[in-house]
């Protein structure tokens, strides 16, 4: 490795960590959301959780000629590298690549149901094609000692075929595979887009139970529909004759409201120290900002990641307006946080005044 790519190694000292993601607390890899500097911001907000990057392409990191775009990461670990694609060499030499550039996990995305990437045989596709899902997962294995995950849906269309499934499992596991992170609906590959999918096929809980329960063994972890840290911990333990699961994921609901990680330390890592507050938060961020900018960053590239750092507080729409509105500017810097921090404030004092 090249002294530019060393550059983006992270040096930070890691958090305790599990064998793999599908155990404990993670969040979920959102596609434009979830890159190196939104990983960084999440991190000053749970030491343990699993966070997970952007799902790549083998393509990209193959042709791309860019290695610390793809794979560039800093103080965010432990950090899993998503990768998209099929073809089980391409996945090998990939995998190789994210176990060098200090990734502690690699995770196939069988879950992702969009138009442009089944027509590169990358997502939720797959999982009609198990078997080749299986090969990617042995040919990673083969070549890397960290863990190797999948994330899927539990079903595509309206295939209501449980054993299907467990099949699709079987095979992961039968490959060596450390993990699956299962979302609880099917995906429909043909009628809805991305963002319908995420809510319109059913949940079913009791499916990913019931994979848990035919494999009590292998690393299950939940996704879907969960709003808060709080409501993932029910997971953890048994529901009637069915069995906890061993990891919850949450998405888009620490997205929006990302202070609910605060939670996560207490919660799955009986680690209470001390919950910072939003402010706290905000500057410890400082020193990475200031060095992104010294670096021809943009302040936008990180604020936007922030916006909902202070969701249903007051001034919290203050706070989302005013970045919004300045971020973007030319030469926008540390001053443009500082004083939507101070609205914020001068906001919660005119309401404490009133009341």
């Amino acid at each position: 490795m090249n002294s530019q790519d060393s550059m983006f190694q992270s040096t930070t000292t890691r958090a305790p960590i599990q064998q793999n993601s599908a155990q404990g607390f993670s969040v979920a890899p959102m596609l434009d959301w979830t890159d190196r500097h939104c990983r960084v911001f999440h991190r000053k907000l749970t030491k343990h959780a699993w966070l997970y990057s952007e799902m790549v392409t083998t393509g990209a990191i193959i042709y791309g000629n860019n290695l610390p775009r793809f794979l560039g990461h800093e103080q965010d670990q432990p950090v899993v590298l998503q990768l998209g694609g099929s073809d089980p060499l391409e996945l090998a030499h990939c995998a190789k690549l994210g176990e060098e550039w200090g990734y502690d996990e690699i995770n196939l995305n069988v879950g992702c149901p969009s138009d442009r990437v089944q027509n590169n045989m990358i997502g939720a596709c797959l999982m009609n094609h198990p078997k080749l899902v299986a090969e990617g997962v042995d040919a990673m294995k083969q070549k890397i000692s960290i863990p190797v995950t999948v994330k899927s849906r539990i079903g595509l269309d309206d295939n209501e075929d449980f054993d299907k499934l467990v099949d699709f499992v079987g095979g992961i596991i039968d490959a060596g595979g450390d993990g699956v992170i299962l979302h609880a609906r099917n995906a429909w590959l043909q009628g809805l887009s991305p963002k319908e999918n995420r809510d319109v096929p059913p949940l079913k809980y009791d499916w990913v139970r019931q994979i848990k329960q035919t494999f009590p063994t292998f690393s299950i972890a939940i996704n879907g529909g969960i709003a808060t840290p709080e409501a993932g911990v029910d997971f953890l333990v048994p529901d009637q004759s069915l069995p906890a699961v061993d990891g919850v994921m949450l998405g888009r609901a620490i997205y929006e409201n990302p202070y609910l990680l605060t939670s996560v330390d207490p919660l799955y890592y009986r680690d209470n120290a001390n919950t910072p507050t939003r402010q706290e938060v905000l500057e410890s961020l400082y020193p990475y900002i200031e060095n992104h900018l010294a670096h021809d960053g943009k302040l936008h590239q990180i604020s936007r990641h922030i916006l909902g750092l202070f969701h249903g507080m007051p001034g919290g729409r203050i706070w989302r307006r005013y970045l919004s509105e300045n971020a973007f500017k030319a030469g926008a810097g540390i001053e443009v946080l500082q004083t939507a921090l101070q609205k914020v404030n001068d906001e919660i004092y005119r309401m404490e005044q009133a009341s």
